[in-house]
């Protein structure tokens, strides 16, 4: 049964869609990621390829999105927006692992490309990921915010709305740090890594279409931020609003401030 929204907005051109809980905003996301996928899977030969953030705020849609019927996933590759530098990709707290339990090890992928943060050349590795990013363009992708506004981890000092460079390595700040310990990642500040590589701005702008879930009061305030600033760096999500098929999916906490 369809859950009917109960508020709906534009900023920019970013479609926004407020629910009154967070199990009904992953839902909704899902069923429309799903009908994404399937009207890309009716036009193109071969398969689709979809860029996921792992973040315990993605739970619900991955969730609904591995139980939808009627998706062929063995023409749909699975990539990952970014990983920690320096963390087991067996480790709970990698992005590799969260994504295999809640998703790449739940349907039948055709492919999946990880992120190796483990790699000895870390530059080579960026390389590695912008070719299969370019021999396999974007069709969808499912993310979230950070509670500073990041995109992928594009934090306010580091993101550039014009970055030559798909896939790049940054140290994270603080906030982003500390989010990880709000989340329940790490124990502390002290052992969240320092560093990452990420998918840049414009790599995750590239996509057909735009999936991006936020529930949660920590996340209030980067809500108001992404939905009332100025589309400008300080504010790295703000960039979701120049993107011609973006939806920002809420719910009653997330939405609190605006």
């Amino acid at each position: 049964m369809q859950t009917t929204p109960i508020r709906e907005s534009v900023a920019g051109k970013l479609k926004v869609s407020i629910y009154e809980t967070r199990t009904q905003m992953g839902e909704e996301a899902a069923k429309d990621v799903a009908e994404k996928i399937k009207a890309l899977l009716s036009l193109k030969n071969g398969c689709i390829n979809i860029i996921f953030a792992a973040a315990p705020s993605q739970k619900e849609l991955l969730y609904f999105l591995s139980l939808q019927e009627g998706i062929d996933w063995s023409r749909i590759n699975g990539f990952h927006m970014d990983e920690y530098i320096g963390v087991d990709e067996n480790a709970p707290q990698s992005f590799a692992y969260f994504l295999k339990e809640n998703i790449f090890d739940k349907v039948p992928f055709h492919k999946v490309y990880y992120i190796n943060g483990n790699a000895k050349d870390i530059t080579a590795e960026c390389l590695r990921y912008t070719d299969l990013l370019n021999e396999n363009p974007t069709d969808i992708v499912c993310m979230g915010i950070g509670e500073n506004t990041h995109i992928a981890f594009n934090d306010p000092h580091t993101a550039n709305f014009n970055d030559p460079l798909m896939v790049k390595v940054v140290t994270l700040d603080e906030a982003s740090r500390q989010q990880q310990v709000h989340d329940g990642c790490f124990a502390k500040l002290d052992d969240v890594p320092t560093a990452a590589i990420t998918l840049t701005v414009p790599a995750l702008l590239q996509a057909n279409a735009i999936y991006c879930v936020v529930p949660g009061k920590n996340k209030a305030m980067a809500v108001y931020h992404t939905l009332n600033e100025e589309i400008d760096e300080r504010y790295p999500s703000t960039a979701l609003k120049t993107h011609p098929n973006a939806t920002l999916y809420l719910d009653k906490d997330s939405a609190g401030r605006l």
